[in-house]
């Protein structure tokens, strides 16, 4: 008969539940604060870890909240099990709002818009990759995935961040404001169809042979979803739903993403491909559910509450505590930083901005797409959290791609903002505002 599981230490809980309750609780204050001066309350969100952290406090006072953080790895994976069942389940949600209807209304346009934004700052981030001194590198990552890596941190857009801003702006009914949505979907497919591929290659080495075998899982697991999980993932809801209230729906919506993170987890693949795909299966259930789609996305809403509320707070406050500024001490980090910041910020404008044109949009369309394309946002964080995690960016660069998924989404609305008070409203829009008001046209 084997030994019972120990229980978890008394004190480890203690410290777990008072951190927990310290960094929601700086999170939502800073958040909030962040908020009040327009900008996104990621930013206050992840200030909570910098400040708390290594980057000041740490630097400061180092023994002024030892009891609460100590410098202890188990006691931070407690952290960082709920942070990760957090990000699964923030990323589930993201795939959910994807409005595959919308892209195919978008057609041409949005493949063009998409691809450049993706394309453009892709290659700029390998060549950066390639070319940034390896004072940046960690002793076991290959330069080759670093470079591909940071290809991936560059090109990612965040759609959460763009839709927030867009509803805030007021500018969800205009055609740009729906062009960048679409496209920004597209590309978060894209970057986490990318990440799986380079998270492979990082715990497996680049190898022709490795990297095609991760396509060919990718390609299998994506046409099993459309050809199997898709009405499972219909059937198990529409079951859920014959409760009266929407628990059982919030269960069955987080089994589904958990199991589609599982499946890519297990292929050595990362996780967060397989929560976006779970979560487009749960986004096209309730699409497909003819009899009450609208009562799908309310018994929804309590997990999305849940998990922008608690969760991803709590996710980006830890990942705050990971950053270490004092790191652009190191003039080469800080001359590295300042120029992974611009290839990112004038690879994703040029990118959408060239996509635009080519699409015969006008200069100030551009202009507002590339804001709006540039945020990076809560995705970005993800990415190098995911970096960390695997062992191909080190301490300062994680930092430096955490300040540009900063930088970027502060400097999207004020930009957007002066671009689309140059783009004229067209009958098409209004009656789509009214529309979306609820109010007849």
């Amino acid at each position: 008969m084997s030994s019972p599981v120990p229980s978890l230490d008394p004190h480890a809980l203690l410290v777990f539940l008072l951190q927990a309750a310290l960094l929601l609780l700086v999170a939502l204050a800073l958040g909030r604060l962040a908020t009040r001066f327009g900008l996104p309350a990621l930013v206050g969100e992840l200030l909570t870890g910098v400040i708390l952290g290594p980057s000041l406090l740490g630097a400061l006072a180092p023994g002024a909240l030892s009891f609460v953080l100590p410098a202890d790895a188990d006691q931070l994976h407690l952290l960082d099990a709920v942070g990760q069942l957090g990000v699964l389940l923030l990323v589930g949600v993201t795939g959910a709002q994807l409005d595959l209807a919308m892209l195919r209304r978008r057609g041409a346009t949005g493949v063009r818009v998409s691809l450049a934004g993706l394309i453009v700052p892709l290659a700029l981030g390998v060549g950066a990759g390639f070319l940034v001194p390896a004072a940046l590198l960690t002793d076991t990552s290959e330069r080759a995935v670093f470079a591909l890596f940071l290809g991936v941190a560059m090109c990612v857009t965040a759609i959460p961040v763009i839709a927030k801003t867009l509803a805030d702006m007021g500018l969800l009914h205009r055609d740009i404001g729906q062009l960048t949505l679409g496209a920004g979907m597209v590309d978060d497919a894209v970057g986490w169809f990318l990440l799986s591929i380079v998270s492979a290659a990082a715990t497996t080495g680049v190898h022709g042979g490795t990297v095609s075998l991760s396509v060919v899982y990718l390609l299998g697991l994506v046409a099993a979803a459309i050809l199997v999980g898709r009405p499972v993932v219909r059937w198990a809801l529409r079951l859920a739903g014959r409760a009266k209230d929407g628990g059982p729906r919030v269960t069955v919506a987080v089994i589904v993403v958990l199991l589609g993170a599982a499946a890519t987890h297990a292929m050595g693949m990362e996780a967060l491909f397989g929560a976006f795909v779970a979560g487009i299966l749960i986004g096209q259930a309730r699409a497909d559910d003819e009899g009450a789609p609208r009562r799908l996305w309310q018994d929804l809403a309590p997990l999305r509450t849940v998990v922008l509320s608690v969760l991803a707070p709590l996710f980006l406050a830890t990942a705050g505590l990971r950053m270490d500024l004092t790191a652009l001490a190191d003039p080469k980090v800080l001359v590295a930083a300042v120029a992974l910041l611009a290839i990112a910020i004038v690879g994703k404008f040029t990118g959408a901005y060239l996509g635009a044109r080519a699409s015969r949009l006008s200069h100030w369309e551009g202009i507002a797409l590339g804001a709006g394309m540039n945020a990076r946002g809560i995705v970005e964080v993800v990415v190098a959290t995911a970096g960390l995690r695997l062992g191909v960016l080190s301490i300062a660069t994680y930092t430096v791609v955490v300040l540009i998924a900063v930088v970027t989404s502060v400097m999207g609305p004020p930009i957007l903002r002066r671009a689309m008070a140059r783009v004229e409203l067209t009958e098409a829009e209004a009656e789509r505002e009214l529309a979306l008001a609820g109010r007849p046209a």
